[in-house]
C-alpha cells in the first residue's frame, strides 16, 4: 500500500454516485484528471463544512465533481453557483448534475463567469477558481469585490505540475497565468493565503476584513 491508498482509506469514501462520474469523465472527456477526484472532492466539502459559506462560486463546472462535493457539505438554504465557459461539455456535465442528490443546490450556468458572475448581485462567502489558468487574476480581481469580508477564495493547480518552478516559454500562457497569479497573491495585502502542496496544488486564500 502506497501513502496516497493510505490517505484515501482513512478519508471518507466518495460515494457510489461521485466514483461512476470520476470514472465517466476520465473515460469520455479529454484531461479527465482535472476533475477533483477523491481526495480533492473530501477536501472541498470539509472547507464547506468549515467555512459555512450559504453561496459558493465556481469558476470552471468541467464535469461537475467540485461542484457536487461543495454541495455536499452546504447547510439548508447554500448554493453553488457555477460556470463553465466550454459549452461542448454541457451535454456531458449537466445530466451528472441534475441527477445528482444535491442538484437542487447547484445553477449551472454555460457562460463567463468573469461577465456573469457580478451581475447575479450576490455577496459569495467562498470561491472556487478551477477554470482557465491564462485568466486566474481577472477571476481574481473579479471575485474579491463580491465576496464579503472574510470570506474565502480556493485556487486550484497552483503548482501546475512543477511548472511553475521554471520561467515560463513565452508562447505558454497556461503557466504564465498561474506564475503571475501566484505572485500577486503572495504579496497581496488584501489577503491571508497558504498553498497546499496536495495534488496539483492548492492555495487557500482568506480576504482579510476591513478596518474600521
Amino acid at each position: 500500500m502506497d501513502e496516497q491508498q493510505y490517505v484515501l482509506q482513512h478519508s471518507d469514501p466518495e460515494g457510489e454516485y461521485l466514483y461512476r462520474l470520476w470514472r465517466a469523465t476520465n473515460v469520455h472527456l479529454l484531461r479527465g484528471r482535472m476533475a477533483s477526484g477523491h481526495l480533492q472532492g473530501r477536501l472541498l466539502k470539509m472547507l464547506v463544512r468549515m467555512i459555512r459559506p450559504t453561496n459558493i462560486l465556481e469558476v470552471g463546472t468541467f464535469s461537475g465533481y467540485s461542484a457536487i462535493c461543495m454541495a455536499e457539505g452546504l447547510e439548508e438554504g447554500g448554493r453553488v453557483y457555477t460556470y463553465e465557459i466550454n459549452d461542448e461539455l454541457e451535454d456531458f456535465t449537466r445530466p451528472w448534475i441534475e441527477g445528482s442528490e444535491v442538484a437542487d443546490k447547484i445553477t449551472f450556468t454555460i457562460g463567463d463567469a468573469l461577465v456573469e458572475a457580478p451581475r447575479l448581485g450576490i455577496v459569495f462567502d467562498m470561491v472556487f477558481l478551477d477554470g482557465d489558468k491564462r485568466t486566474y487574476l481577472e477571476c481574481y480581481e473579479m471575485a474579491l469585490p463580491i465576496l464579503r469580508p472574510g470570506g474565502f477564495i480556493i485556487a486550484d493547480n497552483t503548482l501546475w505540475d512543477g511548472h511553475v518552478l521554471t520561467a515560463a516559454a513565452p508562447a505558454d500562457r497556461q503557466t504564465q497565468g498561474i506564475e503571475d497569479f501566484n505572485d500577486l497573491v503572495a504579496r497581496d495585502p488584501r489577503v491571508e493565503r497558504v498553498i497546499l502542496p496536495m495534488r496539483d496544488g492548492l492555495t487557500l486564500i482568506r480576504v482579510k476584513p476591513h478596518k474600521g
